[in-house]
């Protein structure tokens, strides 16, 4: 039979977190395909339900679970040889009760980043991935700061636990560009903090460190992937989101959802839009344009995977005490 003819089955799946970041997988039991198989869980959806209905349904009956709210994150499809599915993924912080196998499958609570559980279905295993994708976005403020106070503030910021840094400064000459890569690099390396450069630099700049951050134009000029460790893409609009996972970057960033000093004269879209256009997409995508760290748990309900800050990234240190 030929699997890319069917149509996919709409599945609603849940990332269910504890208090300590873990999430629920479960086994399939046996007298399903891929029985003994670990699993998010979560089920079809029946006629006229939405994902969240279906979800908050299917945990109950699954897990005995009462979920209060879930989030949209990200939508994949795979076509295994017995179906060819559509995975509306949702996160799941929101919940009461305690979870307990109802159909008499095995569950466990595992860390993203040491999930031990053998094997994984397929389709489960890049979520896995993107779950380990941190949820604050740091994009370098150097030009406007100066390069001593930048350094300062990123310091700080990767202090408070800050991961994923994109190093952009288009306005710098290639000297002085370089040695404030070398800086930030070095800065980042010491924490464990994730380091990418703008595909406005020079690809070597790329290669030295952990990976690229591509604009529109790259977006559609490419045809395959960058050879860089990781990859995200700045995007506007439903087809520069399609195009990011086709290329297979790692995320995406869309904006400006708010009004932003750095591009007064674009109009934001707005958390409405920014939610109509995050659902379905098959990667996960921060939140952009007059960012701060307070608008978190609205950005976690319009579907963002975290925020990408520019100014409010970079808050000043604490004053030192003479």
């Amino acid at each position: 039979m030929n699997t890319e003819a069917r149509v996919p089955v709409d599945v609603a799946v849940g990332i269910v977190f504890d208090s300590a970041g873990a999430v629920l997988l479960g086994q399939r039991p046996v007298g399903k395909p891929y029985a003994g198989w670990w699993e998010f869980p979560g089920g079809k959806l029946e006629a006229g339900e939405t994902v969240e209905h279906a979800l908050a349904r299917e945990l109950h009956e699954e897990l005995g679970i009462d979920v209060h709210a879930s989030c949209p994150w990200v939508m994949r499809e795979y076509a295994y040889p017995h179906a060819h599915v559509r995975l509306h993924f949702q996160r799941v912080w929101d919940w009461s009760g305690a979870a307990h196998a109802r159909e008499g499958q095995a569950l466990r609570w595992q860390a993203p980043q040491r999930v031990t559980l053998a094997p994984l279905l397929p389709a489960a295993i890049p979520v896995l991935r993107m779950l380990q994708l941190p949820d604050r976005y740091g994009l370098t403020n150097a030009a406007a700061l100066g390069d001593e106070p930048f350094l300062e503030r990123l310091e700080h910021a990767l202090v408070q636990g800050l991961r994923l840094v994109q190093l952009r400064e288009p306005q710098l000459a290639p000297a002085p560009f370089a040695a404030l890569f070398a800086r930030v690099r070095q800065h980042c390396r010491e924490h464990g903090a994730r380091l990418l450069v703008s595909a406005a630099h020079p690809p070597d700049y790329w290669r030295a460190c952990d990976g690229v951050h591509l604009r529109g134009v790259e977006l559609r000029a490419l045809r395959e992937r960058p050879q860089a460790g990781m990859v995200g893409a700045s995007c506007h609009d439903a087809w520069e989101l399609a195009r990011a996972a086709e290329l297979g970057c790692d995320f995406a960033v869309l904006g400006a959802v708010q009004p932003t000093a750095s591009h007064p004269q674009i109009v934001p879209m707005g958390w409405a839009a920014f939610e109509a256009l995050v659902r379905g997409a098959q990667i996960p995508v921060f939140a952009l344009g007059g960012i701060t760290p307070l608008d978190a748990p609205v950005a976690r309900r319009a579907g963002a995977h975290g925020l990408a800050m520019l100014r409010g990234a970079w808050p000043a240190p604490p004053q030192r005490r003479s």
